[in-house]
């Protein structure tokens, strides 16, 4: 992936156990760092390595995905203003997304969905770069507690259309 790169906890969360390295001594030091920090806060000291992503947005698709092949993606939630790696506000739509990157991450969130078998709503993270190229972070297989942001820009009921999908209905979307 080439560097920077970022060093980081795989149980981790809330910051802890990350490390960015712009080289390989870098990495070998936050390496060691993160570790005693990942074994000491989350009792692991599994790491992952990925690419750091320069000036990033969190963003967050959320999808619905029924039983019988029905599936819809509503627009993005940005939660790029963080504190210590927490959110702090959530801004629907983001100002910084286009139509074209919200299709194509929708789209993806959706093939992700399909590709797992997935039927509930969830939600999708990205972090997406200065260029508005877009990278999977996680997916939350739940509504998260900021699901009604989403429901207030687009009317549309998350738990409801939760709870008729866990009742085996089709989706009317």
């Amino acid at each position: 992936v080439g560097y920077p790169v970022m060093v980081k906890a795989s149980l981790g969360g809330g910051g802890k156990g990350m490390r960015i390295a712009r080289n390989a001594e870098e990495l070998k030091e936050g390496y060691a760092l993160a570790v005693g920090e990942a074994l000491s806060s989350f009792g692991d000291d599994r790491m992952l390595v990925e690419k750091f992503i320069e000036e990033p947005r969190h963003v967050e698709i959320q999808v619905v995905c029924d039983q019988h092949g029905g599936a819809f993606y509503l627009p993005e939630r940005e939660c790029s203003l963080q504190r210590r790696n927490q959110k702090v506000i959530e801004e629907a739509p983001s100002p910084f997304i286009d139509e074209a990157t919200r299709r194509a991450m929708g789209e993806q969130a959706l093939a992700l969905c399909r590709e797992v078998g997935y039927h509930s709503a969830g939600t999708v993270e990205f972090l997406v770069d200065k260029h508005r190229n877009f990278y999977f972070l996680e997916m939350n297989t739940r509504l998260q507690v900021e699901h009604p942001i989403t429901e207030a820009i687009t009317g549309v009921d998350l738990v409801e259309a939760m709870l008729r999908v866990a009742a085996g209905e089709r989706l009317g979307w």
